[in-house]
């Protein structure tokens, strides 16, 4: 399995532990405000290099007792079928991993929780489940995977390791009441992250002038989730 991107270390993405960062290439969204948008589409030698696993095998064995944990992002990471061995491998140098999935493959997503394979799952919910909106912040949605964006919400709330779900608030697309809404559907939670939008990078161009929500309009939406959620954080991505 080969990457299309790679962050050598960050204290960002993996609350409290150092990380390498690894993106897959490919996804089956479209999110009119995707900030990785380079990475949707399956890959051209015209536009970047791809990184070999085995690259970023030995930059790991290199840096053990200084990395402790290994992020898999996107794309969507659970596209790949390779996914699981490659876990395996990370997981047998004594890393934690973590994996950001926007949560349409249920299949991988049970069978990694089964196998004992992630510490830490972020799944990201583009919108309050209802399909029609869910759709529309998606770009592109099927019924199929609708569902199975409404399965693995369930199977996470259940999942005995460290789950975060998260939202990028969108003004053109998230409402104050969205938002809530979003918050009771997971209520129980133990981390919802409000990421604040960023329109200099999207990959739908018009979203470019959309002004995102405020700090203090932000701190407000954390609060109406608070009631809901143990713990509601708002980033800056």
């Amino acid at each position: 399995m080969n990457f299309a991107g790679m962050i050598n270390q960050s204290l960002l993405d993996y609350p409290g532990e150092i990380a390498t960062v690894l993106f897959t290439r490919g996804c089956n969204f479209a999110c009119p405000f995707c900030h990785n948008g380079h990475l949707l589409l399956k890959f051209n030698k015209a536009q970047s290099e791809e990184i070999e696993l085995e690259h970023v095998m030995a930059f790991l064995q290199e840096r053990k007792g200084f990395i402790d944990a290994v992020v898999i992002s996107g794309g969507e990471p659970t596209l790949h079928a390779g996914l699981p061995e490659t876990i395996r491998e990370l997981k047998a140098l004594g890393f934690l991993i973590k994996l950001d999935t926007n949560g349409t493959n249920v299949d991988m997503l049970s069978h990694l929780l089964e196998e004992k394979l992630l510490d830490y799952v972020a799944m990201d919910i583009k919108a309050p489940l209802e399909f029609k909106k869910y759709q529309q912040a998606s770009g592109k949605l099927t019924n199929g995977e609708f569902f199975n964006v409404r399965t693995s919400v369930n199977l996470l709330m259940q999942a005995d390791i460290a789950v975060e779900f998260r939202t990028t608030v969108v003004p053109e697309l998230h409402s104050y009441e969205d938002i809530e809404a979003i918050a009771r559907h997971i209520a129980g939670a133990k981390l919802y992250s409000l990421q604040q939008f960023n329109p200099s990078n999207t990959l739908e161009p018009s979203f470019k002038s959309c002004l995102p929500y405020s700090k203090e309009e932000m701190e407000h939406l954390a609060g109406i989730c608070a009631p809901y959620i143990k713990e509601v954080r708002v980033v800056n991505i």
